[in-house]
């Protein structure tokens, strides 16, 4: 499947708290254009709901607890965001839904690409349709 957690890093200042960071280009294998955050969603709420077919993210929760849950047509795996240390990278080609597991938790987003509703597969059908064609891939 077409992700992976890295870690974030993380310089702890003791009295001070912590300070993390990752870099383009060094942290992340993209140039990144966008950085968007979703917050105020309902505990248990759902969002996403979509895949892209050439978009890249970093996806990390600086807090609360997030459940993202990654499709790509063939199996489903579900990660954790809980700890501002995680980051996922999701490639395209990946069918993702969030799940807010904690009450006023932050979802942080990098992407590669700029936004684009062209890029976006709205519908699980259309999705796996796309899949079984070769048109998308992780």
């Amino acid at each position: 499947m077409n992700y992976q957690i890295i870690p974030i890093k993380t310089i702890d200042s003791g009295y001070a708290g912590k300070l993390s960071f990752f870099e383009a280009s060094w942290d992340v294998p993209f140039e990144i254009k966008r950085i968007y955050y979703i917050h105020g969603v309902p505990n248990e709420a759902r969002r996403g709901g979509h895949a892209h077919i050439s978009l890249r993210q970093i996806l990390f929760c600086p807090y609360g607890k997030i459940e993202i849950i990654l499709d790509d047509g063939h199996k489903r795996e579900s990660i954790l965001l809980d700890d501002p240390s995680k980051g996922l990278v999701i490639g395209p080609g990946l069918w993702r839904e969030m799940i807010w597991h904690q009450e006023n938790s932050v979802l942080c987003v990098a992407a590669s690409e700029y936004y684009d509703a062209k890029d976006y597969i709205r519908d699980y059908d259309t999705f796996l349709q796309y899949v079984n064609e070769g048109k998308i891939h992780g």
